[in-house]
């Protein structure tokens, strides 16, 4: 590491952390301004609303733009160079094209870095946050139990397949109290009914950890022989927990990727629709960080040329390469999640496409 190596990575993530606190600022004032009749109604203080939501909105805002403000502010502090001839000079002194890259590597590496890290573990945390305060005080007909209210209105009907043989239904049941009955459950083999249980009502053991079954008739058939066996309370380890049964459109932000991981998979068993859509936010968590990597090389690239017009050209460059990158992601997703695009490639796509356009201004770049 040299000194031109640290004067390129200091003006990177300086204008980075400008850039980006400058819009975060501007975002909140936006938002506040059209949630305010909403805050007013929820009678919080000021202190609870910055906690309980904008803990959570900040952190949300600041991941959705996070590879867009990186390429912008390559554009913009590479242009500046360009346009003082320092990056003419650099490569004059006989420091090749390649080894000017270096501390734009290093910097997106970085950035790429704290980037994957907080999809992983960080952001979901702040989606909890946002996410539950959205869901009570500004979309309260969000959620799944809501979507999905019985006539009664006590709760919602809830169908589930335990393992490729067993399959359950919950009627009534109520997330909030983590109760819900009638129950049933059957297991099929061979295409025959070979075991039926029904409760009248089941609820979440915290002590155990487990369900609990109450009134339970149970009934085996092995052959033309049935069994009968009568139980006040049984206990069942599901593999499905109340949060499992708690589902809005929030649920996929706000599970951390292990938890993602395991939560597709029980999806996956239970035959459950929208699988599509959990498979591409996950495929997103990884591959967001290679877009800031790929965006770097563009912008420095891109803005390494000294042109007339200086940084405006370069900027007007850079937005619409964004834009165009921004519809190539909205596009696979959505044939992914509404069509039959995998979800790996549908989150793949736009880094594969703008690869090759790195790769061609690459080699069209004057060196």
């Amino acid at each position: 590491m040299k000194k031109i190596d640290w004067y390129i990575i200091k003006k990177f993530l300086s204008t980075f952390f400008f850039a980006i606190f400058l819009f975060t600022v501007i975002a909140v004032v936006i938002d506040v301004s059209e949630k305010a009749d909403d805050f007013v109604r929820s009678h919080l203080t000021l202190r609870q609303i910055i906690t309980n939501y904008y803990f959570g909105f900040v952190p949300h805002i600041v991941a959705l733009l996070f590879p867009l403000f990186v390429f912008i502010a390559v554009i913009f502090f590479t242009s500046k160079m360009a346009g003082q001839s320092e990056i003419i000079a650099i490569l004059a002194s006989g420091t090749t094209f390649n080894r000017w890259l270096r501390p734009y590597w290093i910097g997106g590496i970085f950035l790429a870095t704290i980037l994957w890290f907080s999809n992983q573990y960080l952001i979901p945390k702040a989606e909890q946050v946002r996410g539950n305060f959205e869901a009570k005080y500004f979309d309260p007909n969000s959620s799944y139990e809501n979507l999905n209210k019985s006539r009664n209105g006590s709760g919602s009907d809830l169908y589930v397949r335990i393992d490729s043989f067993t399959y359950a239904g919950i009627y009534n049941y109520d997330t909030l109290i983590k109760r819900g009955g009638p129950v049933f459950l059957h297991r099929i083999k061979n295409n025959q009914l070979v075991e039926n249980i029904r409760a009248e009502d089941m609820n979440w053991d915290t002590t155990l950890r487990k369900w609990k079954l109450n009134f339970v008739i149970h009934r085996k058939w092995l052959g033309k022989k049935e069994t009968i066996f009568l139980h006040t309370i049984d206990t069942m380890n599901f593999d499905f927990r109340p949060s499992d049964l708690k589902k809005d459109k929030y649920t996929k932000d706000k599970l951390i990727t292990p938890e993602l991981v395991r939560f597709i998979k029980q999806e996956e068993m239970h035959g459950s629709e929208g699988i599509n859509e959990l498979k591409v936010e996950k495929g997103r968590r990884d591959a967001t960080p290679i877009t800031v990597l790929l965006l770097t090389l563009i912008g420095a690239v891109v803005a390494g040329r000294k042109v007339r017009g200086g940084s405006g050209v370069h900027l007007a460059i850079g937005f619409i390469t964004a834009a165009l990158f921004i519809l190539a992601d909205k596009f696979s997703t959505i044939f992914s999640t509404k069509g039959n695009l995998p979800p790996t490639l549908a989150t793949w796509i736009p880094n594969i496409i703008f690869f090759f356009v790195a790769i061609y201004l690459y080699k069209k770049a004057p060196k």
